[in-house]
């Protein structure tokens, strides 16, 4: 299978796994969501840094020899930026809970309108989630697909969150299971608008790579992490620490193994 067909499968295998996912965890009961909802968002972050700072940076400085190193480390700072400028106008917020806590202290999730940004911000977010996914591709196919599974864990319990918002702001169960895959699935728009944009300019590519792992990092960072340090009891942080490794681990070994 050539390149632009391993990105449209996985883009498409990301996005229908996490919405999938997202619903059955959904149909749990809340005191079983409440107990497993940490556990998946601590996987997350550790996936999340482990195909930062053992994938994609590392791809990213190869990709340009010792004398480009400071162009990706300013690339890692702009994607930064840009993240934390994008959440502020609410493009790339995120929910993992319900009610969430990320649009406002009023419920504004309970409202249609709160519902229908959550549709735009998301299909905004997943065709960036397929532009990452093409330029791993087009880099490495290991590190494709271990940035596929990053965006996948991350995806379920974000997911888990905008469905919650969905019903809330009024949609049936079906009209929200299904705008949420739909949505899901404008990752396949952007990886494949990214392998025909990056195809012309491979030059790109590295920078393309200091951007996802400045997504990935923002994301851990800033919006994760800072959820799982509300939970301050031991053996919530040593469950937290346990289940970050084992999605760094997971990244290391596909990375390491895959062929």
């Amino acid at each position: 299978m050539g390149t632009l067909g391993l990105i449209v499968l996985f883009t498409a295998l990301s996005g229908l796994l996490s919405a999938i996912a997202a619903s059955g965890f959904l149909a749990l009961a809340r005191d079983r969501r409440a107990a497993l909802l940490p556990h998946l968002v601590s996987f997350a972050t550790g996936a999340l840094l482990g195909a930062a700072f053992l994938g994609l940076v590392p791809h990213a400085l190869e990709g340009v020899g010792p004398d480009g190193a400071h162009r990706v480390g300013m690339g890692l700072l702009l994607g930064i930026l840009t993240f934390f400028l994008l959440e502020k106008f609410v493009l790339w917020r995120h929910c993992h809970d319900d009610p969430c806590e990320a649009h406002s202290p009023s419920h504004a999730a309970r409202d249609a309108a709160s519902a229908r940004m959550i549709l735009v911000g998301d299909s905004f977010h997943n065709v960036l989630d397929g532009v990452l996914i093409a330029a791993a591709f087009m880099t490495d196919p290991r590190l494709g697909i271990v940035t596929a599974v990053a965006v996948c864990a991350h995806e379920i319990p974000q997911e888990v969150g905008d469905l919650a918002i969905l019903l809330h702001g009024g949609y049936s169960r079906r009209r929200a299971l299904t705008l949420n895959l739909l949505t899901s699935l404008t990752s396949i728009v952007g990886g494949v608008l990214a392998y025909f944009a990056l195809s012309t300019a491979l030059h790109l590519l590295p920078y393309a790579l200091a951007f996802a792992a400045a997504s990935f990092i923002y994301v851990a960072v800033a919006d994760l992490i800072p959820g799982l340090h509300r939970r301050v009891d031991l053996r919530a942080g040593v469950e937290q620490a346990v289940f970050i490794a084992a999605g760094v681990v997971l990244v290391y070994v596909a990375h390491s193994t895959l062929h």
